[in-house]
């Protein structure tokens, strides 16, 4: 699932794709590199991220949508919180609804998604993104993720959601410190054996880092989030969620030959 912000203050890209025209073209290139699949989002969710309304969420977001259906009938996520992008997103073309806050942060989020029959993501999240990294703690991590996602599932299916339009997601990153981030990639298995198809966002976070002090950037996390790919691929996720598809690709290819020599 390659990642186009059409934000002005992404973390991972500095707003390089904010202008529609720019958003298309890297939509185009990242399908050319051989992602599946499009994350669409107009909204930061970085730490300290101040909230967009919404009509200026849907001027952003919607034509971009609209214009790589128009070309291409790949399947498109929107990355949203709000209900109304959500509903505009999907009548432009879009297939799934990603949502940070697991459908939380409207009382009709989850009888909107039931309404819109797409595909949701239900991630999890400590706080909101202005707050989600102030001191987050837990006493078992996986195990307090594990509870809350299916409590999520569950919720959704009770709101007319089908079980089978579900995602999960651990949310690498949000609302946890490295060593949280870390301890969920070293068991995303058990968040597999729950049933639900898993998605995982790694790609570019700041934990990665924090373990090469040297990759001060997003861009010097290539390394990193390449083997945070390989290890959801490992432990049986879905789908990535990264911002270098071409690389990723290649590194999956590999694993995938490896494995295939072996038997």
């Amino acid at each position: 699932m390659g990642v186009v912000n059409v934000t002005p203050d992404s973390f991972s890209d500095g707003g390089r794709f904010f202008e529609t025209a720019d958003a298309v073209a890297h939509a185009r290139a990242l399908i050319a590199a051989g992602a599946d699949g499009l994350d669409i989002g107009a909204e930061s969710t970085r730490p300290g991220a101040e909230p967009v309304p919404v009509a200026e969420e849907l001027a952003r977001v919607v034509p971009v949508i609209a214009a790589i259906r128009a070309e291409n009938g790949i399947p498109i996520s929107i990355d949203t919180m709000k209900p109304e992008v959500a509903r505009a997103a999907v009548a432009a073309g879009a297939t799934m609804w990603n949502d940070v806050t697991a459908m939380r942060w409207r009382d009709d989020s989850l009888t909107t998604a039931a309404e819109l029959g797409c595909e949701v993501v239900l991630m999890h999240m400590r706080g909101e993104p202005r707050t989600m990294q102030a001191a987050p703690a837990y006493e078992d991590v996986v195990a307090e993720v594990e509870a809350f996602l299916i409590a999520r599932a569950d919720a959704a299916i009770a709101a007319g959601v089908a079980r089978e339009k579900i995602w999960l997601d651990p949310g690498i990153g949000f609302g946890k410190t490295g060593r949280h981030s870390l301890t969920l990639l070293a068991h995303l298995d058990r968040i597999v054996a729950l049933g639900f198809p898993v998605l995982l966002g790694a790609s570019r976070k700041s934990f990665l880092g924090k373990i090469d002090r040297a990759a001060t950037s997003a861009d010097d996390r290539l390394g990193g989030s390449l083997a945070a790919v390989l290890a959801g691929a490992r432990a049986g996720v879905a789908a990535v969620r990264v911002h270098d598809v071409r690389e990723t690709v290649q590194a999956l290819a590999v694993r995938a030959a490896i494995e295939a020599a072996a038997t």
